[in-house]
């Protein structure tokens, strides 16, 4: 077939730019790179709490045997949802295997043929992926810029929805929430805000510190970051979450997740409420990189740390020699990222020692 050819060139094409992309197993290294900021899928005692639960019911580990409205709704599951959204002060939330699944629900339900959907630039590709099944109308606006999304509110005279993330998790810098919140408010705009990357962070999110959650039409929140876990919860309105049960095939369609994940995240929330200093001390990691002088755009309590490398070859060739050293980083290149802002994208953790944090700066710059 014709279409095998053009697969195999686009391939090609990837594998000599050396940006082709491949699964292999985990490295074992000094870790940079992963999600797992406050070190929860690594803690002992968090998994010891889990195993004790699932040894008193051994059913949780079993598959739910059907959608959500068929057989997979469970008792457990809607008690973790009405914990969660208490403890995020948000009337409802609505759980998802995935934030990835809980984004197409959203931006593909939501929004209507009659709509529009302006979302920031630099918005996760689970997003984009949703508006695409959406009838809505889509814009963009520039990275961050208040006076390019007011302008573009401006000419829409029919109902819009903004969409930003808290944290993002390319560029590391945060959203002038209150701001978004607030021009949202004026042309009566709804707001979606992705909180994946700064929930745990920053206690509950963003959203939480500020006070916002009136502000704020839906709520991602993912637990494959800082939790530890996996999945994600919607926090909205009751509203909102009856309209994505009735109308957000990402949930209708789908055969909803074990009881053990739900426990999961349940006792991932328990184990942060009481482990707090853990998030000081990803703090105080994040102060020392920041002391290294090592140039960023990313925001100065923000766990991803971006190093923007344009020359594909000389940011391969710090990979390796990191590799080499013994720690663990991810480059991104495009189009994961706009040409020419290729970047080494540098996770931080609670565990991470000071030492370990100076000689990755120093090979860094060393590299520069």
């Amino acid at each position: 077939m014709i279409m095998f050819d053009r697969w195999q060139k686009e391939l090609d094409k990837r594998s000599e730019s050396g940006t082709l992309r491949i699964v292999k197993p985990v490295s074992q290294g000094i870790d940079f790179y992963s999600n797992d900021y406050l070190g929860f899928a690594r803690n002992i005692d968090l998994q010891n709490i889990m195993l004790d639960e699932v040894s008193r019911h051994p059913e949780w580990l079993s598959g739910t045997t059907g959608s959500r409205l068929i057989s997979g709704n469970t008792a457990y599951i809607n008690k973790t949802e009405q914990y969660i959204a208490q403890v995020h002060g948000f009337p409802a939330a609505l759980l998802f295997s995935s934030g990835y699944q809980a984004n197409l629900a959203l931006f593909s339900a939501l929004p209507g043929r009659q709509d529009t959907i302006i979302t920031d630039e630099q918005i996760h590709r689970s997003a984009y992926d949703g508006c695409r099944l959406s009838f809505a109308k889509k814009m963009k606006f520039r990275h961050n810029d208040m006076d390019h999304l007011e302008q573009l509110l401006k000419k829409e005279s029919g109902n819009c929805l903004i969409a930003v993330e808290s944290l993002y998790s390319m560029e590391g810098d945060l959203a002038s929430l209150a701001q978004i919140a607030a021009l949202a408010e004026y042309f009566g705009a709804g707001l979606i805000v992705d909180e994946a990357h700064a929930f745990g962070i920053f206690g509950h999110g963003l959203i939480d510190r500020y006070g916002l959650q009136d502000k704020v039409t839906a709520a991602v929140v993912t637990y494959g970051k800082a939790l530890g876990m996996h999945g994600a919860a919607v926090l909205s309105s009751n509203l909102v979450r009856n309209y994505l049960i009735n109308f957000a095939a990402p949930l209708i369609y789908t055969t909803s997740s074990p009881d053990v994940q739900w426990l999961g995240i349940r006792s991932g929330y328990e184990f942060l409420s009481k482990h707090q200093p853990v998030q000081q001390a990803l703090q105080n990691n994040i102060r020392i990189f920041r002391q290294q002088g090592i140039a960023t755009p990313s925001a100065v309590g923000s766990p991803v740390q971006a190093v923007i490398i344009p020359d594909r070859n000389r940011l391969k060739s710090l990979q390796n020699r990191l590799a080499e050293s013994g720690f663990l980083t991810y480059a991104v290149y495009s189009p994961s990222v706009k040409e020419g802002t290729e970047r080494l994208r540098i996770c931080l953790h609670s565990f991470n020692t000071e030492k370990e944090i100076i000689r990755l700066c120093e090979i860094i710059k060393e590299s520069a």
